[in-house]
């Protein structure tokens, strides 16, 4: 066994890649919109090889690359170029974007076996990659060159969802704040809703669970009618878009009562820390284009949620949930696996929070877990 990082870092070999994509070429100032790292075993060229994207974050450096390098497997570490412009996230572009990477590992790697890892927020957007691999439905909005290559995106053989979101419009929703009143007002409250007040919970009761669910899908509604009637009035005068701040997104019930949707997660805890100070601060979808709120977050316009594209699937999947996760939950990891269609799946709950950071020994689980999964079908 591997026994820390820096051992196991003496192990792999790490490879940069920039390449161009179909719709984005190399810029002036030298960088390729397809960026990651190529991490393999010391001295070996796989012949099985992960690959893993992010809406947002980099994942160059993937903290399981390593591990799976030196176990024997390639792992590209892949980001499109919306790495760090989460704001103008298109999806049919970020999809091609992650094909270049595909078609890099088949072609110029020597990779016969290409296993998908849909991580995080990347889960869902791995799996409209895969989805629409198998079978494609969003190349309308393309033309010429681009749109025949969406139609030829390349699959995968393997697909695995590892503590991953249902998909960006879902996790987005879960985790909004309904008690806000004003989208340009981050103090405005109604106190009935407030997750924070203690006149509600928690414990949260049913009726509130149910009246706050509803008032979360009625906020993302109220965002998507505006986003709309705000594009018209932009496009009628000339303008293509605009940036709007979104605040309060740290306000899932299940982070504040740990008896929703049960786990080993430490309460009253999310990503950022403690959900009610979080809260108060800028987090996910902070920054937006009207564009990429109806491509990413809008539960009535977006294709990056996640059971459309799962249902599609024919592949052999895995479905690996750590249970100390604090903003992935059990029923989040139940749901994807039942929305997959392929006949060869499975569903893992193991110990570990979300990046499995809980130390190298819950990492090195993980990955064997996943690891032996992957050598029982290639």
């Amino acid at each position: 066994m591997i026994q820390n990082l820096a051992d196991l870092l003496t192990r792999v070999d790490s490879q940069f890649i920039g390449l161009p994509s179909p719709t984005a070429p190399r810029i002036m100032a030298g960088g390729h919109p397809c960026q990651g790292i190529y991490w393999t075993p010391k001295g070996r060229r796989p012949k099985v090889a992960f690959i893993a994207t992010h809406y947002n974050v980099d994942f160059s450096e993937h903290y399981a690359a390593p591990y799976f390098a030196a176990r024997g497997f390639g792992f590209l570490g892949w980001n499109t170029r919306f790495r760090g412009f989460e704001d103008q996230f298109v999806l049919e572009h970020a999809l091609l974007d992650i094909g270049v990477g595909m078609g890099w590992l088949r072609e110029q790697a020597g990779v016969d076996t290409v296993v998908i890892l849909g991580n995080s927020g990347g889960g869902s957007l791995m799996g409209a990659y895969q989805g629409e691999a198998i079978g494609p439905t969003l190349q309308g909005a393309l033309t010429g060159a681009a749109r025949d290559h969406y139609e030829a995106l390349p699959p995968a053989d393997l697909y695995v969802s590892l503590n991953a979101h249902q998909g960006r419009p879902e996790v987005l929703t879960d985790w909004m704040d309904a008690s806000v009143m004003d989208e340009f007002d981050p103090v405005a409250t109604d106190p009935d809703l407030d997750p924070f007040n203690p006149d509600n919970g928690p414990p949260y009761s049913p009726a509130f669970i149910v009246k706050y669910r509803a008032a979360q899908r009625a906020r993302n509604q109220r965002i998507t009618d505006w986003a709309k009637a705000e594009l018209a009035r932009l496009n009628a005068a000339g303008v293509p878009d605009r940036i709007f701040p979104m605040f309060r997104c740290w306000g899932d019930l299940r982070m504040m009562d740990p008896a929703i949707d049960p786990s080993d997660r430490t309460p009253n805890m999310c990503y950022a820390g403690r959900p009610a100070i979080a809260n108060r601060y800028p987090s996910i979808g902070r920054a937006n284009t009207i564009k990429a709120w109806l491509s990413m977050w809008s539960l009535e316009t977006s294709k990056c949620q996640g059971r459309p594209h799962l249902e599609k699937f024919n592949t052999p999947s895995l479905v690996v949930q750590g249970t100390a996760d604090t903003g992935v939950f059990p029923q989040d990891a139940r749901d994807i696996y039942s929305f997959i269609g392929a006949r060869d799946k499975s569903l893992e709950l193991i110990t570990g929070a979300h990046y499995f950071e809980d130390s190298d020994t819950v990492r090195e689980t993980m990955a064997s877990l996943v690891a032996e999964w992957v050598k029982q079908r290639v």
